[in-house]
């Protein structure tokens, strides 16, 4: 590709407001910003002077620039945003978490179930949050049952119940599915839960108060206690939450701290003087950024999420002044519907707020620190166990989960000097193999993933097999078959006769030397971490696949057996089990069955 002639572009650049998307060599965007005169803000960055040495090692890669221009400043920012979450380009600042955010919802049901909610917003009903992690959405529906007893069930068991269940035993559903409580009382909660949910317990407390002194006048004196029992749990969450002699009724409070190429942003969310939740962020920060330049790139991104929309504070408090917070504070009143203010206090108890954020920043970015600090050594003395001349970059671990042979899965985790790399892990379904043969699924799992594999860069330096000396017989098998230029250090893990930790077999290349490591050993503490990581991805797969396929009938395969005929079928014959046993003639007396579908359910069943 030529030279990128910067005059003769700089020369047809428009002047309007709108965003640019820089291109290195290879036709990656590395950069994408947003201005109010585009001709004014590219031309900057070709002065013979630039202000910051970012700056000239982005200029450098520059072989492309696109335009697009916008009406206005704010429109400018949120495209900035969605190309940023879209290209992940490397002088941006990036948040690097991309799961969906955690909501309480409140669904629109006869009798409303209390749940965790991710993802689009699909169902009908009232949603809360978000909250700063799925620990806080649990945390919190553990709280709202002990207090509010709202159903929390799936709706399949819900609707299949015949009698109460556990949840009901010990008082944390009040047992709608099986008429135990009336809808009015039921719908009654609901809306407690909701006003308590929307930051308004102390309404909540004066609802609840006046429920009592009713039930108390009607002589109901047991449902003025359960009333009575309410108000004293919400009184105690109250002192436990409150945040003494703060003012933040809808508040986020916006900490930073920055230490040896590490960014933390720990975000406290406020509503009405209560802690919601708290959750830090390590965003992906290029060399030589201005640390406004941070505070502002994830307040944005946090921010203008697609999920967040009417879900906004009203004030966000930060750390740091920055010229451009007043086009972001258009574009975030415009999408919340009402005044979100960004600003940093100056004196009183929001001081103190961002004090406390800023300080668990810096916890944050210490734990992290040492984290690092701990990886180094662990695989420094890895690297010498194993006598190694060029470093270790990279190291990937295998493991195979099923139950008696059933629905197994393979897991493949990937660590490099920085410790697990989760966007590179990967899950197999195995199929096609007998039930609980560990080295067919170790074959097939393996065969996937190296099979198609043409770049060498992604190839592991040490390969970790959790198992003994069958599991690596396999492995070496594949390897063989393979015939790759550049064969992994491949390490079987095989566990102890007592299974203990620390009492692990290291059997090391295709000699299989076994090694012991003694327990205090880093090196021994690295492959374990690894070792173990491979199992947790291998088996949460595993039972998620089971899960599925329990809820799963064979009948839902079976062409020509809708929803009503599968409910014949289970009603007239009793149940699935019977379903399994009968015969042609048998199924043909189901109500809409023909004897041509009885045939296809008996030879669907042989297979």
């Amino acid at each position: 590709m030529s030279e990128f002639d910067a005059s003769a572009f700089l020369a047809r650049a428009p002047v309007q407001p709108g965003v640019y998307r820089m291109y290195n060599s290879r036709d990656e965007v590395i950069y994408v910003g947003k201005a109010k005169s585009l001709k004014k803000r590219l031309s900057s960055y070709f002065r013979k002077q630039v202000d910051r040495p970012k700056t000239a090692a982005l200029v450098r890669q520059i072989c492309r620039i696109e335009t697009t221009i916008t009406n206005s400043e704010t429109e400018a920012l949120i495209l900035e945003h969605n190309l940023i979450k879209k290209y992940r380009p490397r002088y941006n600042v990036v948040l690097r978490d991309d799961k969906s955010y955690p909501y309480i919802v409140l669904t629109a049901h006869k009798h409303p179930r209390l749940a965790l909610h991710r993802g689009r917003k699909r169902d009908k009903g009232k949603y809360f949050g978000p909250y700063p992690s799925g620990k806080s959405v649990r945390e919190s529906l553990i709280l709202l049952q002990k207090i509010f007893p709202i159903r929390q069930c799936r709706d399949s068991e819900y609707a299949n119940r015949t009698r109460p269940c556990l949840q009901y035993q010990i008082g944390r559903c009040s047992g709608p599915c099986c008429h135990k409580v009336s809808d009015e009382q039921y719908q009654e909660q609901v809306d407690l839960a909701a006003l308590f949910l929307s930051g308004k317990g102390d309404q909540v407390i004066n609802n609840l108060v006046g429920l009592m002194e009713q039930a108390s006048g009607a002589l109901e004196f047991e449902r003025a206690a359960r009333y009575r029992d309410q108000i004293q749990a919400l009184r105690r969450i109250q002192e436990q939450q409150w945040v003494s002699g703060t003012s933040a009724a809808q508040t986020d409070v916006v900490g930073f701290d920055y230490r040896n190429g590490i960014a933390a942003i720990h975000l406290m969310l406020f509503r009405d003087g209560q802690l919601l939740g708290s959750r830090s962020y390590f965003p992906k920060v290029p060399a030589d950024t201005d640390m406004s330049e941070v505070i502002h790139g994830f307040v944005t991104q946090y921010y203008l999420a697609d999920q967040r929309d009417g879900q906004l504070p009203k004030e966000i408090i930060v750390t740091q002044q920055y010229s451009e917070w007043d086009i972001l504070q258009q574009a975030l009143t415009s999408r919340a519907g009402h005044h979100v203010e960004i600003h940093v206090p100056s004196r009183g108890d929001k001081v103190r707020l961002l004090q406390l954020a800023n300080a668990n920043a810096q916890n944050a970015v210490t734990s992290k620190l040492q984290e690092a600090s701990t990886a180094a050594v662990r695989l420094q003395s890895l690297q010498r166990f194993l006598e190694r001349d060029e470093p270790i970059r990279r190291m990937e671990c295998f493991d195979i989960s099923h139950t008696q042979g059933e629905r197994t899965v393979a897991s493949c985790v990937v660590f490099n000097e920085q410790g697990p790399q989760k966007s590179e892990y990967r899950r197999f379904n195995i199929s096609g193999i007998t039930g609980g043969d560990d080295y067919a699924a170790m074959s097939q799992a393996l065969k996937r993933r190296y099979g198609k594999q043409t770049d060498d860069i992604k190839l592991p330096d040490i390969l970790f097999i959790d198992g003994g000396k069958g599991q690596l017989n396999a492995t070496f098998a594949v390897f063989d078959e393979l015939q790759l230029e550049h064969e992994p250090l491949i390490v079987g893990v095989a566990k102890g006769v007592t299974r203990k930790p620390g009492l692990e077999t290291l059997l090391i290349g295709r000699v299989m030397r076994p090694v012991h490591l003694e327990k205090h050993e880093s090196a021994l503490h690295l492959i374990q971490y690894i070792r173990d990581e491979s199992h947790r991805f291998a088996i949460t797969g595993h039972r998620n696949r089971r899960d599925k396929a329990r809820q799963h009938s064979f009948l839902e395969e079976i062409p020509g057996i809708g929803a009503k005929r599968r409910q014949s079928l289970l009603k007239y014959m009793g149940g699935i089990q019977e379903v399994k046993r009968a015969s042609v003639d048998e199924l043909t007396k189901v109500p809409g069955i023909s004897r041509a579908l009885a045939q296809t359910i008996v030879d669907r069943l042989q297979e």
